[in-house]
């Protein structure tokens, strides 16, 4: 659950200038995971504006989102090299996987699986990006144990009470 203080420390570490709306929204989408509702109100309290000037904003870029993300969030490059060499299959892998297609998050909230238009990594298609670590030159096969990866980083961390 995000708490009002940390809405309140990120907005407020920004001068109330329209011109820092997007640099605000940035830095709420890395603290959280996506824009909370009461960021928005928060942020255009500040920056005394509309709520809806800052929700055609955080609608209109790719790299926000207004609903929660997974923990881990899995970007599969759909570019066209990626997309020659399977990146669909790899979609596939992850909804058998996950039970989730692109553009969802597991009940759980672990996981969340993007299509994305480009990795820049053509020449180690088909890639797929987990949490900033790249994974290339995939095979259907091999979907599975890189969940299984991430999952047992999770028990391991659970385990130690690092969370």
């Amino acid at each position: 659950m995000v708490s009002d203080e940390e809405v309140i420390q990120i907005v407020q570490s920004y001068p109330a200038e329209r011109r820092y709306a997007l640099a605000a929204m940035q830095d709420m989408q890395h603290a959280f995971n996506y824009i909370p509702e009461k960021g928005l109100h928060c942020l255009a309290k500040h920056l005394n504006c509309g709520v809806a000037q800052l929700y055609s904003m955080a609608t209109f870029y790719k790299a926000l989102s207004l609903k929660p993300k997974g923990k881990h969030i899995i970007k599969i490059c759909n570019g066209t090299a990626c997309h020659i060499r399977g990146s669909v299959n790899l979609a596939t892998g992850l909804k058998s996987e996950l039970g989730i297609d692109p553009g969802e998050t597991t009940e759980d909230g672990m996981f969340s699986v993007e299509m994305v238009n480009c990795l820049g990594s053509c020449a180690l298609a088909p890639v797929m990006l987990v949490d900033g670590t790249y994974h290339n030159k995939l095979k259907l096969e091999d979907v599975p144990g890189i969940v299984e990866r991430y999952r047992l980083a999770d028990a391991e961390e659970g385990e130690t009470g690092n969370d």
